[in-house]
């Protein structure tokens, strides 16, 4: 080949060759040498089959603006998936700033009032928000032996409270007849309110759940024990300590 013609040939078509052998992250630091280095490095047709083996449903949208580079679909992806995989912030609540208090009336008497901090809640092993509380423990008032005679008056109602009485946030007030299987247990359940800051719907996609441990006792039926827990409508499981805390903390603390 003559001088002349190797000083005519484009400096960069070596370098588009060698462009066509690198891998995505050895493209981006190359791309940052200098400004020939950038265009070659970003081009479209070194960026398609990367974007498309990788995030196809991006490559896909280049249809609705064909302007849109590549590698600009590329990085997007990366983005997105380090945000997916990212680990939630840490609540900035814990079980130990908060109580739960808990009421239990048949009509206007009150079978059961139970106060439990949450320093003094057992977590299982899977760290799941669903606790079982003896309805006779805690600092309440009230009386767990009282039988209950008409279902179709009893109301629960379960508070979170902030310590020091700093805020409440109801988890569930119901009134009447719950489903209940006698001699076993009495379920109540409430969909919870969204926290206002991320959806614009009424629901949060989450349920407050509590059940009654009953007994029957010369033909009547008593509070024995008492489980509260939050369920994720979607999966219909228990959502963890940290997801239900994260939830709370949009009612019971200040911002």
């Amino acid at each position: 080949m003559s001088e002349k013609s190797l000083k005519s040939s484009p400096r960069w078509s070596v370098l588009s060759l060698v462009a066509n052998h690198l891998d995505p992250k050895t493209l981006i630091i190359a791309s940052c040498v200098c400004k020939s280095w950038s265009i070659c490095m970003s081009s479209d047709h070194l960026w398609k089959p990367i974007c498309s083996a990788l995030y196809p449903s991006l490559c896909n949208l280049r249809a609705a603006n064909p302007a849109v580079p590549y590698r600009r679909l590329y990085n997007l992806g990366c983005v997105s998936e380090k945000l997916r995989l990212q680990k939630p912030l840490e609540p900035h609540l814990s079980l130990d700033s908060i109580i739960f208090a808990i009421d239990v009336f048949n009509g206007n008497v009150c079978l059961s009032t139970t106060i439990k901090p949450g320093n003094q809640l057992v977590v299982d092993k899977s760290f799941l928000f669903r606790f079982d509380i003896g309805a006779d423990l805690g600092n309440g008032h009230g009386d767990p032996s009282v039988a209950i005679e008409a279902m179709d008056n009893l109301r629960v109602t379960w508070n979170v409270v902030l310590g020091g009485l700093r805020s409440v946030f109801t988890m569930m007030d119901c009134k009447g007849k719950g489903s209940f299987v006698l001699g076993l247990e009495g379920w109540f359940s409430k969909e919870l309110p969204h926290s206002g800051c991320c959806s614009s719907g009424d629901a949060s996609g989450l349920v407050a759940d509590l059940r009654l441990g009953l007994r029957k006792s010369g033909g009547k039926v008593m509070v024995e024990k008492i489980s509260v827990g939050v369920l994720s409508i979607l999966s219909w499981r228990y959502v963890c300590i940290d997801d239900a805390l994260r939830y709370l903390q949009h009612f019971l603390l200040p911002f």
